[in-house]
């Protein structure tokens, strides 16, 4: 309800107007803009499809190389799966047990580390490659009044962190107040919500739904045969036999999920991998609400990673670029999106 209408052009505006007079400005507000979107969808597709239909053509009109912008917003729409609310942490929860808040209060710091680190890219990217920049003086009063306009898109992600957080209400009961006040803010603060928009809003929330539910119904009998065949128990005594440190189990566990990343999509790979690496992870006493930061850190990168990249996919097909030159722009993507994936592995005090 909330990604179509006026909202959109309003939290661009306003990405736009925080970072466009930097170097690399252009390319950052994708970035920021995926940062402001993930508290309102929570799904990097559907932050990929908004955003870069917007922002590529736009970008490559100004002089960006159409590789640099699909990989950049490719990189970036794994953001969303971070910032309150994320599809990708509830189905974590499902398969762990471990609080929804937990998870959602959790994924903010490292949604914002990677949105500074992709921000960094950017500027160094253009100061080194000589992208177009037209310094823009900062116009405080322009962009106070869009802050204003697009503030009720951005109180939702803190609502819904406040109510779990505090026990106001379950997951399901936040969800539902989500969904009116969104109807709500399009209805009365927007005032361009039509019965098309909320039809289509209805229509694709059933889709994304029902793809869900089919990746969880193939998951269950999946997992089912592995807890019978006891999979979780022979990888964790295989692990701990074998690697036997606990850095290194985790270290494995990252690869892992690197190369699954790759080729299965990130609901499927939660759904699957998690039975498995949640009684691992207890055995060698790695919090649960760390490993779901790692696993969906680790799991979104292979987003825009080759052979299966969902968001690199619809970025290079936005800019019309080949999908390996968009694989060679992303390399400074991944080696931030690594590091701070790395970082949230191995200092617990950054998650818990």
């Amino acid at each position: 309800l909330m990604m179509s209408g006026r909202l959109g052009e309003k939290l661009i505006g306003f990405a736009t107007e925080l970072v466009q007079r930097f170097r690399g400005g252009l390319a950052s507000v994708t970035v920021l803009g995926s940062c402001v979107f993930g508290g309102v969808s929570g799904s990097a597709v559907a932050d990929a499809t908004a955003l870069g239909g917007m922002l590529i053509p736009w970008q490559m009109r100004e002089g960006y190389p159409a590789g640099f912008v699909a990989a950049n917003n490719s990189a970036a729409a794994s953001i969303a799966i971070l910032i309150p609310p994320s599809i990708p942490f509830i189905l974590y929860s499902l398969v762990s047990n471990v609080s929804i808040a937990d998870l959602f209060l959790a994924g903010v710091l490292p949604g914002v580390m990677l949105t500074a680190g992709f921000t960094t890219v950017c500027n160094i990217s253009a100061r080194a490659r000589g992208f177009p920049w037209t310094k823009t003086e900062f116009n405080r009063e322009k962009c106070w009044k869009l802050f204003i306009e697009a503030l009720p898109a951005l109180v939702m992600p803190a609502m819904i962190l406040i109510l779990l957080r505090f026990g106001f209400a379950t997951p399901t009961e936040v969800s539902v107040m989500a969904v009116f006040y969104a109807l709500l803010a399009g209805i009365f603060i927007y005032r361009d919500m039509t019965f098309k928009r909320f039809f289509g809003a209805l229509l694709a929330a059933g889709v994304a739904t029902g793809v869900v539910m089919l990746v969880i119904m193939g998951s269950a009998i999946v997992g089912w045969m592995m807890t019978y065949a006891q999979v979780p128990q022979l990888f964790a005594e295989w692990c701990l036999s074998t690697l036997k440190e606990p850095w290194l189990i985790v270290v494995a566990l990252i690869a892992i999920m690197l190369i699954a990343g790759m080729f299965i999509d990130l609901p499927a790979a939660i759904l699957l991998l998690g039975p498995i690496f949640v009684p691992l992870a207890e055995k060698i006493q790695f919090d649960l609400t760390q490993l779901g930061v790692v696993m969906v850190l680790t799991l979104a990168i292979g987003l825009y990673t080759p052979p299966v990249g969902t968001t690199l996919f619809i970025s290079s097909s936005i800019a019309r670029v080949p999908i390996l030159k968009s694989a060679v722009e992303l390399l400074p993507f991944y080696a931030v999106a690594l590091g701070t994936t790395l970082m949230f592995a191995f200092i617990p005090a950054m998650t818990l």
